[in-house]
């Protein structure tokens, strides 16, 4: 039996902890924070999307960094075990739009209190209110941690503490620090899932304003980077929504390389611009002695209408039976491709994830140990890996972690 010392109560070291200590383990579990699971509380707006019932094939797809790299942990320990263990410990779960799981309760603290409980079952040994300032090492071997209340020996460290999103749920980034003392590699950190910031001003007049349906592209100096189709928000500040997040995660580092990006959104995706063409040509002849900035209504929402028409260049006051063809493909043209010019996006203190981390050529994917340092295992978003929106990334903490401590022996 060893003793095995878990840095950080979040996701990936409960489930870390929950794992070492069915292979018979002495277990300690060091948080900084008053209680377990401060992110997860707040993961899902409180209802904590546990994971995602896709297979792990669509799962890997929807990992942006290092998708090959978790192989191990996602078939080692699956999304179907997270929801049997939830079920199993009295915490039935439910699949919702886009096979997202969550409790029935639709409570994250309905998930906390399954870990608590198992933990407390299993004989793991739960340190609040304590912070690691340091990991212990002795001939490239981990002899322990000394924290805010001393030194505690142990054969094994397991670092969980997060990336530094959400910083005021604990994630400091201390874990990337841990990392960088023993000599190991990290990239950039960056905001991932986070909203966009634009340049337009007219952006804040529509804030509060929800799109669905609606398609976006990203482009910069090499083209095209992102496509996506799904719901958007406007804020005072630029856009949100999800499928904004997807496109912060999947064009981060691209941003912060050229500084701006284009984004170009299709409000009427389901329609390809003749479509859309005779759809005008209908609503025109609908509201013929109508002025042009009256005869939009059925088409756009209100508040979005005197944008559309400032791209266009066509007065609002001409009469809709005065508009040319080429006015009207001008039209036709701003509905399907509205610009808005990315300069940048939130900071950490709103990003879901992380983007960057430990290097993952400096840990053994098959075990989530260091290459540095013997008995030093990383799991979560302390790691260099993340993925979309969906119960993506909290699958990766769960079988990160897990895998961590299936594999001290």
């Amino acid at each position: 039996m060893k003793t095995v010392i878990i840095t950080g109560g979040g996701a990936s070291g409960m489930a870390a902890a929950c794992s070492a200590s069915l292979k018979g383990h002495r277990v300690i579990l060091i948080e900084k924070n008053e209680k377990l699971g401060k992110k997860v509380y707040i993961s899902g707006k409180g209802r904590c999307n546990l994971t995602n019932a896709s297979d792990i094939p669509t799962i890997m797809n929807n990992v942006v960094t290092n998708p090959k790299f978790l192989y191990s942990a996602l078939y080692s320990y699956t999304n179907e075990d997270v929801m049997q263990f939830m079920e199993e410990n009295g915490c039935p779960v439910k699949t919702e739009r886009g096979n997202r799981v969550f409790p029935v309760s639709d409570h994250a603290s309905d998930v906390i209190r399954v870990f608590e409980r198992v933990l407390k079952e299993r004989g793991v040994e739960i340190r609040l209110n304590t912070r690691v300032k340091r990991i212990l090492t002795e001939d490239g071997h981990v002899t322990g941690v000394e924290t805010t209340q001393g030194k505690v020996k142990g054969d094994a460290v397991i670092v969980c503490t997060g990336g530094v999103s959400y910083p005021l749920t604990g994630s400091t980034g201390d874990g990337i620090r841990f990392a960088e003392e023993l000599g190991h590699k990290t990239t950039e950190l960056l905001p991932a899932l986070v909203p966009f910031k634009t340049e337009e001003r007219w952006v804040s007049e529509l804030s509060g304003l929800s799109l669905k349906n609606i398609s976006i592209r990203l482009e910069g100096k090499k083209g095209t980077y992102y496509e996506d189709f799904g719901e958007m928000l406007f804020t005072h500040f630029g856009v949100s929504g999800p499928v904004i997040l997807s496109a912060s995660s999947m064009t981060a580092r691209r941003l912060r390389n050229e500084g701006q990006l284009k984004l170009y959104i299709d409000l009427k995706p389901a329609l390809t611009e003749e479509m859309l063409d005779e759809r005008l040509l209908r609503d025109f002849e609908k509201y013929r002695n109508r002025q042009f900035g009256n005869a939009l209504d059925e088409l756009l929402p209100k508040k979005l209408i005197a944008v559309v028409i400032s791209y266009t260049g066509i007065p609002e006051h001409k009469k809709v039976n005065e508009i040319s063809r080429e006015e009207r493909r001008k039209l036709v043209d701003v509905v399907k491709n509205l610009p808005l010019t990315v300069f940048g996006t939130q900071g950490m203190n709103e990003a879901i994830v992380t983007q960057g981390g430990v290097s993952v050529k400096d840990i053994d994917a098959s075990t989530m140990e260091s290459k540095q340092v013997k008995g030093l295992y990383f799991a979560g978003e302390v790691i260099d890996i993340d993925a979309l929106t969906g119960g993506y990334n909290l699958q990766l903490a769960w079988s990160t972690g897990h895998l961590a401590g299936e594999s001290i022996e």
